[in-house]
């Protein structure tokens, strides 16, 4: 099964977990998602099946838009719900405009250090499991872009916000570093992404509904019209169908010329409306070279 599809990943599980449901729903062995999710977030999962997962490379710098909430007065050694408390709780004395204040310092380019109990890896070893064995876990510092970050209400001990980032953006250590500032400790105690990239929460199947659809229809259709339509996978980039003749040379790695494409760096090539056969690079002019061949 070649394709990309959209999961609403529910709570409680990792993405690796989500990937080895999906292998026994579809039966297919290679498939990768695009963008970890951390057990307790729920939301978009873009996932890559069969030959697609090798247009994963294309994906990697694609925006992401979550909803959740922050919980103040105390932090957590994963710096979310999930974790263990790691400062006594206290109060929560500063106003909404005082929190409003504190959250502008988290807009534009931004310097981030990314949680100990995370998937960046350390002399090849992911940090999270440093982290487990009780060992040091020293992270620099990233750069990444806040484009959005709104506090949308203030009750009590928590705040609820709206933010899009940058890939590599830990939501985790906004919160961590926002109750930093104030002063009081804080966590982050839900999240839920509502868009990567072009893709949003309207166009997202939960898992369950995946798994009923391979239990009513074993042969597979059903879970194949789930997939996103090939043309609009990486909207940015023009697709033409081509001929036999082309697509015979670019199977073979060969140049190619489209003369209507003169000015796009990368193009999908197309045998049919549907079948995606080739991702070109621009190399000259109008003169194109297959980077990733599906078909």
């Amino acid at each position: 099964m070649n394709g990309l599809l959209i999961l609403d990943k529910p709570s409680g599980i990792t993405s690796h977990d989500v990937i080895h449901r999906l292998r026994r729903i579809t039966g297919e062995r290679s498939i990768g998602h695009l963008g970890t999710l951390d057990p307790m977030a729920t939301g978009v999962l873009p996932v890559l099946l069969g030959r697609f997962t090798r247009l994963a490379q294309f994906f990697s710098a694609a925006e992401k838009t979550y909803t959740g909430s922050i919980r103040f007065g105390f932090a957590t050694d994963t710096w979310d719900a999930d974790g263990t408390a790691v400062t006594a709780e206290q109060p929560v004395g500063f106003t909404a405009e005082e929190l409003h204040a504190a959250a502008e310092h988290f807009r534009g380019e931004i310097l981030q250090t990314p949680p100990a109990y995370s998937a960046k890896k350390i002399a090849g070893t992911p940090a999270h499991q440093l982290a487990r064995q009780g060992k040091s876990v020293e992270l620099k510092p990233v750069p990444v872009l806040v484009s959005q970050f709104t506090i949308d209400s203030f009750t009590g001990d928590t705040a609820s916000f709206t933010i899009t980032v940058s890939a590599g953006g830990y939501i985790r250590s906004i919160a961590h570093e926002l109750g930093q500032r104030l002063g009081c400790g804080a966590h982050l105690a839900t999240l839920r992404r509502t868009q990567a990239g072009a893709f949003t929460l309207d166009q997202a199947y939960p898992l369950a509904t995946l798994e009923s659809l391979a239990a009513d229809h074993p042969g597979g259709n059903d879970l194949a019209a789930c997939c996103i339509h090939p043309r609009l996978m990486l909207p940015e980039f023009p697709a033409v169908t081509a001929d036999a003749f082309t697509l015979g040379r670019l199977r073979n790695g060969a140049q190619i010329n489209l003369p209507e494409f003169s000015l796009a760096p990368l193009v999908k090539v197309f045998s049919d409306p549907r079948d995606l056969v080739a991702i070109a690079r621009r190399i000259a002019g109008t003169l194109f070279q297959p980077i990733v061949v599906l078909g």
